[in-house]
Parts: C-alpha cells; structure tokens; sequence
C-alpha cells in the first residue's frame, strides 16, 4: 500500500514530466521525455496493483492518476499531430523559415503626384484632422515644395523628388522622397 509521501512523490514526478514535455513541444527541449514518462508510468501501475484501504489515499492517487491520463492523451493527440505535420507551432515556425529564406518584396515608389494633387491632399487631410487651412494657398505651397526640392537636391543630388500627404498624431504633414 503506497503511503501519503510516495503518493506526493508521485504527484511531483508528474508534474516534473508535464513542465517536461511543455518544453519538448516548445522547441527547447531537444528530445522527448521518454525515461521520465516510463518512470511515472511504472509507479502508476505498481500502486494500481495495490490495494489502498484508506478512503482519502484512494482518492489522492485516483486523482493523480486521472491527470495522468488526461495528460497522457493530450501528449499522444500532440505527438500526433508532429508526425502528421499539423502540430500549429511547427507550422508557425516553418511559416517563418520561408518568408526568411523568400527574398524581400520590391520597394514600390509612390505614384509621382502633381502640385495641384498634393495641394488638394493636403487640404483634405488638414481639414479631416480639424487642422485650419485658411493660410494654405497653391501660390504658397508651391513655394514651400520648391525650398524642399532645392534642399534636397543639395543634400542627396539631382534626382527627382515626390511629395505626398500623410497623417500622423492627428496632424497632416507632407514627405517627401526621392526618385530615379
């Protein structure tokens, strides 16, 4: 008849082989916990094979062992699903593995936009951010793209440059970038 301590000692061992096959299923564990699982499987089945007279041994121990099938199907429906290839953090990883190995996308340039487009923007976008636009004429938006261009062209050389409108923090703002 196992006693209280063995029955807490077989407790332990289950939850240690629990945290262990958590780990091997989450890739940090490099092997199945098979010694362990043996192990705890062989104290279920001695203390099976006894005979537990005290009412409250008998329920500790058809607890634990009630865990250990619950934990036992759920490790066999996972190491199942390895096999098959449909295990759901396998999949993810692999997922990532290709999009690492898959070269990166072109960069798209934005559409070149004339003055009148992005004057019309960016009274739109200002005006749906509350931002006041009573200032704002193409006269003087027009001269504040012309100083952009000429700074840039200064600091990066003569290539073309696009503006376009943006929101960000609530704010309107104009960017702009460089094309060929």
């Amino acid at each position: 008849m196992p006693t209280d301590e063995e029955l807490e000692i077989l407790s332990r061992k289950l939850m240690s082989l629990k945290l262990a096959y958590d780990q091997y299923f989450l890739g940090s564990r490099p092997r199945e916990p098979v010694m362990e699982a043996e192990e705890v499987r062989k104290l279920v089945v001695v203390y099976s094979n006894q005979a537990i007279k005290n009412t409250a041994m008998r329920f500790k121990f058809s607890s634990i062992v009630s865990r250990y099938q619950a934990f036992k199907r759920q490790w066999i429906d996972t190491l199942r699903k390895i096999e098959n290839g449909t295990y759901a953090r396998h999949q993810f990883k692999a997922n990532l593995h290709e999009r690492a190995a898959a070269p990166p996308p072109d960069p798209v340039a934005p559409p070149p936009q004339g003055r009148k487009e992005v004057y019309e923007a960016l009274v739109e976008a200002r005006q749906a951010c509350g931002q006041g636009v009573s200032g704002l004429t193409p006269a003087k938006l027009d001269k504040i793209l012309d100083q952009q261009e000429r700074d840039l062209s200064k600091r990066y050389g003569d290539s073309q440059v696009h503006f376009k409108v943006v929101v960000e923090n609530g704010k309107a703002k104009l960017t702009a970038s460089r094309g060929s």
